[in-house]
């Protein structure tokens, strides 16, 4: 089985029977639970993930120093996110078996191909589908205890000149926890049909996914017994059409739903109302292409989203229903510079509206020369804008009253971009790298000011700088990929009185990840993640410190013998680290797990 990396290097995996969701971390299910999309983005070096219990259970996804509410997720050819709040982005339904692996665009790419995003976003693409199949269960610390199932369908006969293929996934996972008040029970069920021709590819899918999970002090400082219980739908249709390798066009469509009922007190009697009850529906459709016409080039994309909310509390703002559309365009010129070099230049723009607030017009704008030798093979420069609108808890959250206290004239927040990239291959190995500077202007965060207990969503002004880099080699008999990650960051948060942030000044100032592979011989394998981070001051953070070493252990077992088998004892958190991902927020104990699949 050859993988395609990110850096556009190839290498040979050697369990054909493993599950490969991304191929820029080691160890591809997690030691608590069945694997998620999520999962793929733990040691991911262009993501740093802020989890709460198992990172499977809550996840914050910031990239490049945004926010968790700054980030997109882009599924095919449509834009995912949660109306409620981005602590719920991460909730995708869908087994990472029917995915590619993920991919980050920033920057230019952010702005012509997602929508309500600023900092970034995480691309997955429907994989295609095989008749194979695979059976996983695992049990470990904790009365831990899960399984999962995946099975792919080709029919033998073509339909319209077309191959029509299927896939069933169904996971459950469930455990007591390690410490007080840390257990969890989830569920999750897909079925996919696909069809498949010479030049295109159709998906439908419909996923449901249940989570209930616990943990102390789970988004609050006060040691209360908090508890989630979560229940996302997700209906999608995607068709894509390539009419060559980069000229294509594709349209997408979906439906979403998010049930959401936390509880601050577990144990507290609810009555016949519980107090914070909340359900989002989020639907949509997107049309984009790329078209080339010689040496020009016109890329396009237009995209409409509505949302809606349902809520016990989060009732004192202006509105709960909204749509959202944007247009993208842009056209691009090419230059042929002899020896397989060329220079590409792109000019366009995006339009954002919506019906409750103000329009926001971005330019876009990229200027790449790319060589086909070895060495430096691209540099590029881009300067992009982008905007997001607010959350419904950041808006209809009770201003004066409660745990958060919301503001209902949070305005359109804009994003500009700045980027120089590089990226090449040098001495066996192959990277990219990045400078950037963001400018974000009414950025919403959630503050914390002494004498108040509660949390308010503020806006502010933040400008960040940053240098990022991925690189990747690979020998006989291991696999290396290193990440690092350098920011620094100016806030202005315009008169309002903080005295500490639990999100947008919650940044790594260093961050290091390594993914390592050491393949023993056919039989044995041995898999490590790494991040080991040195992060900015917050006197929100407690325990923990702001320096940490943050590892995940697989070793694996393919017996010669038992074609399809593999053993695996995994280790998350292997050095029981007390570092606090979200300030105020207990880490997750080091899990272990053993775990048995059966790949056919």
């Amino acid at each position: 089985m050859i993988l395609a990396t990110a850096c556009g290097q190839t290498l040979p995996e050697s369990l054909a029977e493993m599950r490969v969701y991304s191929e820029r971390i080691a160890n591809q299910v997690p030691a608590g639970t069945f694997a998620m999309p999520v999962s793929a983005l733990r040691y991911e070096p262009q993501v740093d993930l802020q989890t709460r219990n198992l990172g499977e259970a809550q996840s914050d996804i910031t990239i490049r120093g945004g926010v968790f509410e700054s980030v997109g997720i882009k599924l095919g050819g449509l834009s995912l996110s949660d109306p409620q709040t981005g602590h719920y982005l991460a909730e995708i339904p869908v087994a990472p078996e029917m995915l590619t692996s993920p991919q980050i665009i920033t920057g230019s790419e952010l702005a012509l191909e997602t929508n309500n995003a600023t900092s970034g976003a995480v691309v997955y693409g429907w994989r295609p589908i095989e008749s194979r199949g695979n059976l996983a269960m695992a049990a470990g610390q904790g009365q831990f205890a899960s399984a999962s199932f995946y099975q792919g369908f080709v029919a033998n006969s073509p339909v319209f000149g077309a191959r029509l293929r299927g896939d069933v996934a169904w996971a459950h996972s469930s455990s007591d926890g390690q410490i007080p008040f840390s257990d969890h029970d989830f569920d999750r069920v897909n079925v996919r049909f696909q069809l498949v021709a010479a030049r295109s590819q159709t998906d439908l899918f419909t996923g449901y996914q249940a989570k209930r999970f616990g943990w102390l002090n789970l988004y609050t400082p006060f040691n209360s017994p908090e508890s989630e219980n979560l229940q996302t739908l997700l209906v999608a249709l995607n068709h894509r059409v390539h009419f060559s390798a980069s000229d294509f066009i594709e349209a997408s469509a979906f439906y979403r739903r998010n049930k959401d009922d936390y509880a601050y007190n577990r144990f507290a009697p609810l009555g016949p109302i519980h107090p914070f009850q909340h359900t989002t529906w989020l639907s949509g459709a997107a049309l984009a292409g790329h078209k080339s016409l010689g040496d020009f080039a016109v890329q396009f994309r237009g995209e409409f989203l509505a949302d809606e909310l349902e809520s016990t509390s989060l009732t004192f703002g202006r509105y709960h229903t909204r749509n959202m559309a944007k247009l993208a365009a842009a056209a691009e010129k090419s230059w042929d510079m002899g020896n397989g070099g060329r220079i590409n230049a792109k000019l366009g723009g995006t339009v954002d509206r919506s019906n409750r607030v103000q329009t926001a017009w971005s330019p876009v704008a990229e200027l790449a020369r790319t060589w086909s030798k070895q060495g430096l093979t691209r540099v590029f420069f881009s300067y992009s804008g982008s905007s997001q609108l607010p959350s419904y808890t950041a808006l209809n959250s009770n201003p004066s009253a409660g745990l958060f206290r919301g503001n209902s004239a949070l305005a359109r927040q804009k994003a500009r971009n700045f980027e120089l990239g590089f990226a090449g291959a040098l001495g066996g190995w192959s990277g990219q790298a990045a400078m950037f500077f963001r400018k974000d202007d009414d950025l919403v965060d959630w503050t914390y000011r002494r004498g108040v207990t509660a949390r308010a969503a503020n806006t502010v002004d933040v400008d960040t700088t940053g240098f990022e880099l991925v690189a990747r080699r690979s020998w006989s008999h291991a696999d290396v990929v290193l990440g690092y990650t350098v920011l620094t960051k100016d806030a202005n948060y315009r008169g309002a009185v903080v005295d500490a942030s639990f999100y947008a000044l919650n940044y790594a100032r260093h961050r290091l990840t390594a993914a390592v592979i050491y393949r023993f011989d056919r039989e044995w394998e041995l898999r490590l993640d790494n991040t080991a981070r040195l992060q900015a001051d917050n006197p929100l953070r407690m325990i923990g410190g702001d320096e940490t070493l943050n590892s995940a252990l697989g070793i694996i077992f393919k017996p010669h013998q038992l074609r399809g088998v593999s053993i695996a004892l995994r280790a998350d958190n292997l050095w029981s680290s007390n570092y606090q991902d979200v300030p105020a927020v207990p880490a997750a104990p080091r899990q272990v797990s053993v775990g048995l699949t059966y790949g056919w």
